[in-house]
């Protein structure tokens, strides 16, 4: 029986990956770095779990028999791609597990920017009804607003969905262009990035954070967007230069945000982000929810089971591809 390892999280819930695990793997629940952990790597074919920085060398050295690492995320990150590559170990991601939880979540932020939800809420809290300058306030509607969507990818292409049923058009910038069929099936039409800035409302990001995306939206990108314009990002938090954003937040060039990730994670309290009425923050929470806890399990077992008997894996990041080509 061949034996995987699931990375304790507090993320998961065991209890659903206890009934998704298929009777012929023989899995291990243990913590990164624990003593479990450690003495199931020697023999483990398999890892489940999240991207850990201690995932390098010496740790595939203590792990020969390990023929893949399966993610329970859409990001990778955190991987070591070049250990990974050096050990012949397949990285995969979830397969799209959390993309409908995330793409959700980014129509979320947009409406709750668009809306000023949260001070909305506040007033009503603090017995305030409207607010002190209800004349003052302007309230926004998707409908008519032009999204610019950055990456589509999965994840990408979901929001779009969403956004046209809220009536929006949808532009958007990838390196990877669709054909013209899926373009026009989607609804959607390509732009430079610079030219989606420019003309957009809401620009939503969806790109991994990779070297060529860290800090692609810095100041110069922000001061090309409209001062009504509002930037979403739920996909990683250094893809935007913070300080360059905080400072486009405070003085006007753009209008607001709405933040699932930041550059720092948790944010230490004295990040500017908390002081500002402009912006709607959540705790990097887009992706996990209840209903995908059974579909992240699902894809990662059955990713398990392709390479247990000796089939290629799905989903394999695109750095690392080459390990199951051919």
């Amino acid at each position: 029986m061949a034996k995987i390892i699931l990375a304790d999280n507090p993320l998961n819930d065991l209890a659903v990956a206890r009934d998704l695990a298929p009777p012929d793997l023989d899995m291990v629940i243990a913590r990164h770095g624990s003593p479990e952990f450690k003495a199931a790597l020697a023999d483990a074919v398999c890892l489940v779990g999240f991207g850990d920085g201690t995932m390098d060398d010496a740790f595939y050295k203590a792990a020969p028999n390990l023929k893949l690492v399966q993610l329970l995320s859409a990001g990778y990150d955190r991987c070591d791609l070049e250990s990974a590559r050096r050990a012949r170990v397949p990285i995969c991601n979830n397969g799209g597990a959390n993309s409908t939880a995330v793409s959700e979540h980014a129509i979320l932020l947009m409406m709750a920017v668009c809306r000023r939800i949260v001070w909305q809420h506040e007033n009503v809290a603090a017995g305030r009804w409207r607010g002190n300058n209800v004349e003052d306030v302007k309230l926004y509607e998707l409908k008519g607003r032009t999204l610019g969507i950055v990456g589509l990818g999965t994840i990408g292409k979901k929001t779009a969905r969403l956004a046209k049923a809220f009536g929006m058009n949808v532009q958007y910038y990838d390196v990877n262009r669709l054909t013209e069929d899926q373009t026009d099936s989607l609804g959607v039409r390509f732009s430079l990035l610079a030219e989606l800035l420019r003309a957009s409302d809401i620009v939503s990001l969806h790109v991994p954070l990779l070297p060529s995306t860290r800090h692609m939206i810095g100041a110069r990108e922000l001061k090309m967007m409209k001062p009504t314009a509002y930037l979403v990002n739920t996909c990683r938090g250094p893809v935007v230069d913070e300080t360059a954003l905080i400072e486009a937040l405070g003085n006007g060039t753009i209008a607001g945000a709405g933040l699932d990730v930041f550059d720092q994670e948790p944010p230490p309290a004295d990040n500017p982000l908390f002081r500002m009425n402009n912006v709607v923050l959540t705790a990097h929470m887009a992706g996990p929810t209840w209903d995908n806890q059974f579909t992240r399990f699902r894809n990662a077992f059955d990713n398990c089971q392709r390479v247990v008997r000796g089939d290629k894996p799905l989903w394999v990041v695109p750095e690392l591809r080459e390990l199951t080509e051919g």
